[in-house]
Parts: C-alpha cells; sequence; structure tokens
C-alpha cells in the first residue's frame, strides 16, 4: 500500500477531495474501529489544512487594491507566517 500524501503539501483540491471520501467511507460504517479511528484523525487533519487554505485565499482576496474607480488595481501580498 502507497504511503498516504503528506497533508502540508496538499493542494486545498486535493485535500478537500481525501476529505470527501473519508466522510463517505466513515458514513457507510464498514471499517473497522481501529481503521474508522484512523481515518477520522486523518480526515480532522485535512479540515485543518483546507480551513488554513481557505484563510489564505481570503487574506489574498482582502489585500487587493482598489482604484478611485472601484475597478482592482494591483495586489499586496499578504503576510503568511
Amino acid at each position: 500500500m502507497t504511503q498516504p500524501a503528506k497533508i502540508a503539501e496538499m493542494s486545498f483540491e486535493q485535500a478537500l477531495a481525501e476529505l470527501e471520501a473519508i466522510v463517505r467511507a466513515l458514513e457507510s460504517g464498514q471499517a473497522p474501529l481501529e481503521q474508522s479511528i484512523e481515518q477520522y484523525e486523518r480526515g480532522a487533519a485535512l479540515k485543518a489544512h483546507c480551513e488554513a487554505k481557505l484563510a489564505a485565499a481570503r487574506l489574498r482576496v482582502e489585500k487587493i487594491v482598489v482604484g478611485a474607480g472601484g475597478e482592482a488595481t494591483g495586489a499586496t501580498p499578504a503576510e503568511f507566517g
């Protein structure tokens, strides 16, 4: 079996897709208890990763500079870290 992807290296879309798959698997109730617990733990980590990615995107959007005419004239880089 291949090693699961490191969550920190995943894009938002990859993490969300895996989280959705975990939710479906847990809802099916077919996995043994220990595996369900491991999936739940990974799902919690994926959820936190997705939330962090969304927060970073929100900050980038908030930093868009709007000109006098109401159109975006540029953006200032958001500080992450």
